[in-house]
């Protein structure tokens, strides 16, 4: 393990907030406790799985039970205790199973659960909430379309943006996530998501997203931010290039699937003002960024740009489902009543949650989202002190860091399938849960829970760092 010099000084003093956070998860963790990984119970319920559940989704063969969640730690039915770096990939901001969470359910179940597409109490004020919230351009100007997913807003997204601009064609990213099904699989461009399933919805237009690290332009007199946003300006506003009827660009202020990578504010101004000049509308899909994971609200807020439409998923639910698009009132009062039913969106439970999430990013006691900032930095300026030769790059805003992982930093050859897969084998086996992402399935990320105490987030770093020694 990381000697103890290492340790970064702040952990010699422990806030009232940080044995708060401490509280909020099991105490044993990281903790293996069966003689094999996966212990024998975990077999079995692995294999039951194989033989009766869709591997389709996205870890079904990782090695892996849940048994049970607190915080940022999770049981297995062995009773092996894990560190959760991954939040559910981005799902768990406040923690799983958060007492606060826990009686808001409690209280909510009783009352009412699931209320049709009618009025509902709960649905109503989350709706005024998330106006509160939004990103300037939207807060106390907008309307929100509950979903139940990422996938369900991004649809969603695709087909108001082409009623309402009376446009057709979608611009959308290299390395975009924006969903699996119809639309957004289109817009999304993994190979794994897409291979075998075409043909997708037509008309989408994909620019390349500013990943410095590999970006595939000389960077000499232009970033690559300028030389992205100045490429989709050209699209968008130069005859003959068939972008000619671009109802919206679509884009991640933080791209997540792609390999968590952080633009400048340079590149989303850009951006608006190419929309801007072409009558296209900037949408930005905050489901996995947003919720308070880069240390704003929503991840769109460090440029400074307004956008159309949002969507939000993941954090804002967290232990239940919750997804929605947000946009411009004026928009939405162009979108016909009752053309997009949706019959469990904003079931009641789910919004009670919701607010009750909304409400912890909110206390200015805890302080998640300026402390999803500082311990961003800090983490990341930890793992750099690896010194490995492995390590090609550290980038992230908040908690949303990711580590390129490669076979040679002068080449960037990204590390191989056997190393990726000895490294995610080590650190499960020693009681950590990290998710790889990435166009070549080499970037780990480092995604936990705001509410994670400052002790385990540094114990599973120094796990992840043993791991990496082992290669």
């Amino acid at each position: 393990m990381v000697a103890e010099h290492r340790r970064p000084q702040f952990l010699q003093g422990v806030s009232v907030n940080e044995l708060l956070f401490e509280s909020l998860s099991f105490a044993d963790a990281p903790k293996m406790v069966s003689a094999t990984f996966p212990g024998p119970k975990a077999q079995e319920a692995l294999a039951l799985s194989a033989r009766t559940e869709s591997m389709a989704r996205g870890g079904g063969r990782m090695p892996v039970v849940m048994d049970r969640a607190f915080g940022v730690t999770i049981k297995d039915p062995d009773g092996n205790t894990f560190i959760d770096l991954s939040a559910g990939v981005g799902v768990s901001s406040v923690g799983r199973c958060h007492p606060k969470v826990v009686e808001a359910i409690h209280q909510q179940s009783g009352v009412l659960m699931h209320a049709m597409e009618v009025n509902s109490t709960k649905r109503t004020e989350l709706a005024a909430k998330i106006s509160e919230i939004m990103p300037e351009g939207l807060r106390g100007d907008c309307i929100t379309f509950f979903a139940q997913s990422g996938s369900d807003a991004l649809e969603a997204a695709v087909k108001f943006a082409k009623r309402v601009t009376g446009r057709h064609q979608i611009i959308a990213f290299h390395g975009g996530y924006h969903g699996v099904w119809n639309a957004s699989n289109a817009l999304t461009t993994g190979t794994a998501y897409r291979k075998g399933y075409g043909p997708f919805m037509g008309g989408v237009i994909h620019a390349p997203y500013p990943y410095a690290y590999r970006f595939p332009f000389d960077t000499t007199h232009k970033s690559a931010e300028q030389i992205a946003g100045e490429y989709v300006d050209y699209l968008l506003n130069t005859p003959y290039t068939a972008a000619d009827d671009v109802a919206a660009v679509i884009v991640e202020p933080v791209q997540g699937e792609g390999g968590y990578v952080p633009p400048s504010p340079e590149f989303l101004q850009l951006l608006r003002k190419a929309c801007d000049k072409s009558g296209a509308l900037l949408i930005v899909d905050e489901v996995q960024a947003g919720a308070g994971r880069t240390g704003k609200m929503w991840a769109v807020e460090h440029s400074g740009v307004k956008p159309d439409m949002l969507t939000f998923g993941k954090g804002m639910g967290g232990d239940v489902p919750m997804a929605g698009l947000v946009m411009r009132s004026d928009l939405a009062a162009k979108i016909p009543d009752g053309s997009v039913p949706n019959t469990f969106a904003a079931n009641s439970l789910s919004a009670a949650v919701a607010l009750t999430n909304i409400g912890l990013l909110q206390d200015p006691e805890l302080d998640l989202l300026n402390r999803a900032h500082q311990l961003g930095l800090e983490a990341q300026e930890y793992i750099r002190g690896f010194n490995n030769p492995y390590v090609g790059e550290v980038r992230g805003r908040g908690l949303m860091i990711g580590i390129e992982l490669v076979e040679d930093k002068a080449t960037k050859e990204p590390l191989s399938g056997e190393k990726l897969g000895k490294l995610m084998g080590y650190v499960l086996s020693h009681g950590v849960l990290m998710v790889p992402c990435g166009r070549y399935t080499n970037v780990m990320r480092v995604m936990p829970s705001l509410t994670i105490p400052r002790k385990l987030l540094f114990k599973a770093l120094d796990v992840f760092g043993e791991g990496l020694r082992t290669l």
